[in-house]
């Protein structure tokens, strides 16, 4: 072989060390995905907000978010279950964010916070832990029914963002 092609081919070998070694890896990869043919369980989640929804409609969230974007299905029970999750919400709050002339409230953010933690079954260790925070804004009403459907709906809306970061975090170190 001629010196050039030499040259080619230890540039190639040293580019390749660079970028296999600097951390970057390909995001699309299914070795890290959770698995449609896992089970998981997901309890009631510890609520220290104020929200006494907040528990139901977070965990259904999570079940369809995790069914629906990765297949996976829900176990009947813990012992059941390929992978388990432990979860709390830490906060749920909902303030008024712009107001009309009168000075009465024209739109309010709802705002949650949950910490997540999901282990294989049997593991000491925890596949992935965290705070995921999401928002999610809503209109206000003068009727209370009206008012509360859409606090309900934001708070639905943003238990399901919740879910999708968790299930981008999760993956990312799975």
């Amino acid at each position: 072989m001629s010196a050039s092609i030499w040259g080619r081919c230890l540039l190639l070998v040293l580019l390749l060390n660079a970028v296999a070694g600097c951390g970057y890896h390909l995001t699309n990869s299914s070795s890290g995905r959770l698995g449609s043919a896992q089970k998981i369980w997901v309890p009631f989640f510890r609520n220290e907000s104020i929200s006494p929804s907040a528990q139901t409609v977070v965990r259904r969230a999570f079940y369809d978010e995790l069914h629906a974007l990765r297949g996976l299905n829900p176990a009947e029970s813990e012992a059941a279950a390929d992978l388990v999750m432990k979860a709390k919400i830490i906060s749920y709050s909902s303030v008024a964010v712009s107001y009309n002339a009168l000075d009465q409230a024209r739109e309010f953010k709802l705002s949650l916070t949950v910490e997540v933690e999901i282990a294989k079954k049997g593991s000491a260790l925890p596949l992935w832990k965290g705070q995921i925070q999401a928002d999610k804004q809503y209109p206000a009403s003068g009727d209370l029914a009206l008012q509360r459907n859409a606090e309900e709906q934001a708070l639905d809306a943003a238990s399901r963002i919740i879910a999708h970061k968790f299930i981008s975090a999760s993956e990312e170190h799975y």
